[in-house]
């Protein structure tokens, strides 16, 4: 994200902690520029040896409250990858539309767009007579390479699986610029 989103991103984050009654401390700033600067998925606990090397330390109790009264907001997705494991994904605010594939064998993420799928949604939905107000497509997937092959770059062990990694294809059917 570069500089001038991210400090939009920071004021409406320091509106939001206000409108709450909050104090918009530095940790909470630390952690939320932390947040919003990768554009990487992440769980909550990842957070907490990069914020011990670059701005000291932020209690477990902050990075959840934050995290939590972000995602209420809707600054921050979470999203669930099955048997209660959840990831943060800061993407949404800069590509709201996009969707993801999951690799059940190592826990890859790959993040894609694509116009037909929105369409799709918005028709399927208008039909069964709603109105979208969120859309999001997650797609479980196994890799046909390890399928195939026997072998897959990502995958390492059963280890690895708990370890998501985020990919953006080199081939994409998206509009949205890397």
């Amino acid at each position: 994200m570069d500089q001038q989103s991210l400090k939009a991103v920071l004021g409406q984050a320091r509106t939001i902690f206000a409108s709450k009654g909050l104090r918009f401390t530095k940790q909470r700033e630390a952690l939320t520029t932390l947040i919003f600067r990768n554009s990487d998925h992440f769980r909550p606990e990842d957070l907490i040896p990069l914020l011990r090397k670059s701005d000291g330390a932020v209690s477990r109790a902050t990075i959840y409250r934050t995290i939590l009264l972000l995602v209420e907001s809707g600054m921050l997705r979470e999203i669930s990858l099955g048997g209660g494991e959840r990831l943060y994904d800061p993407n949404f605010l800069q590509s709201p539309h996009h969707n993801h594939l999951i690799c059940v064998d190592c826990r890859e993420i790959i993040e894609f767009e694509d116009p037909n799928i929105d369409v799709m949604q918005n028709c399927i939905t208008r039909r069964l007579g709603f109105s979208p107000t969120q859309k999001a497509l997650r797609i479980e997937a196994s890799c046909d390479r390890l399928r195939l092959l026997g072998t897959c770059k990502n995958f390492k062990s059963s280890k690895a699986a708990k370890s998501p990694r985020k990919r953006t294809p080199s081939v994409r059917s998206s509009t949205r610029a890397s």
